[in-house]
């Protein structure tokens, strides 16, 4: 593999968007060597991460019709990143210059509109890389190994793009490929990779409006398929657990500033009634684990009878 490695780095400098015997050579290297080198690594990518995730696979690419300057080659569980545009996946880049191999953890990058592939949102990118990483944080308390930039060093715009998609990388210059223990970062990095998927199904980045709107749809249509999001949901018991302490936080942080406080959960059509001299709070509590607590699911009727009853609304 480390030949494999070090050849297309070496082809890299000889970047042309014809298919010259150069990058005919690199696109063998890419699309079946390297993706071979990977496929039989599988069984050891398998056991590094949740059993849930057995249907692990391999991609590649050297461009679509013209050549690209930066090829990739990544793996992937295929029910959670169906294709490269879609979820997170380990992938491998190399440097324009041939400098330098990165073994990654991504995003896709790119949406199909027009005919045309077209970057996603720098805004959209930094919020699922940012989210990945703080997955990984939370795990292993540090990034490292995977605390380097990444630097393509390539003049076009979409290999720009896959820099933003890079959640963390781990930099192996040309020189160093004899030295690095590759199959170590490769284990390394699907174990992170595991994690985020894990924190997938546990609709971690899902806003509990859209958690709630994907609930509503499973149950409006039981027999559509939702791809990632199935055998990690909240059990009742779960949900009650949340709830309550949503409630408990919400009290404090309303006694704290200096309310009163009845919990009415039972007996009103709001949870807490916080009362502070001459304020009345009617109040709304809204529990949930997503790491972006950014909207909630209100129906019609229940907007209504919170601009009605002049209720507030407060989401732990």
């Amino acid at each position: 593999m480390r030949d494999t490695l070090r050849r297309i780095c070496e082809l890299q400098p000889e970047y042309a968007s014809e298919n010259t015997p150069a990058m005919k050579e690199r696109g063998v290297l890419i699309r079946e060597t390297l993706a071979n080198h990977l496929r039989a690594r599988l069984p050891a990518l398998q056991a590094s991460i949740d059993s849930l995730f057995d249907d692990l696979d391999v991609d590649a690419s050297d461009g679509i019709g013209r050549k690209t300057e930066a090829p990739w080659v990544r793996v992937y569980s295929k029910t959670m990143s169906p294709n490269p545009r879609d979820g997170y996946y380990m992938v491998i880049h190399f440097a324009a210059n041939g400098g330098a191999v990165f073994i990654t953890v991504g995003c896709g990058s790119t949406i199909w509109r027009g005919g045309d592939l077209t970057p996603v949102s720098d805004e959209e990118l930094s919020s699922r890389t940012l989210w990945a990483r703080d997955v990984v944080k939370h795990k292993w308390r540090t990034l490292a190994p995977f605390t380097d930039v990444i630097e393509l060093g390539a003049k076009r715009p979409l290999p720009k793009t896959f820099e933003k998609a890079t959640a963390f990388a781990k930099r192996i210059k040309i020189i160093d490929l004899d030295v690095v223990d590759i199959d170590s970062l490769l284990f390394a990095a699907m174990q992170r990779l595991g994690e985020i998927y894990i924190a997938q199904l546990e609709r971690r980045d899902m806003s509990p409006g859209d958690q709630a709107a994907v609930e509503i749809s499973e149950i409006a249509k039981p027999l559509r398929k939702s791809y990632r999001r199935q055998g990690r949901g909240l059990s009742a018991a779960e949900r009650t657990a949340v709830e309550l302490r949503a409630m408990t936080l919400a009290i404090q942080e309303l006694q704290e500033r200096g309310y009163s406080c009845e919990d009415t959960s039972r007996s009103e059509s709001f949870d807490i009634l916080a009362k502070r001299e001459d304020v009345v709070l009617k109040v709304e509590v809204k529990g949930t684990t997503s790491d972006f607590c950014d909207s909630v699911l209100m129906t019609k009727t229940r907007l209504l009878f919170i601009a009605q009853k002049k209720v507030t609304l407060v989401s732990c």
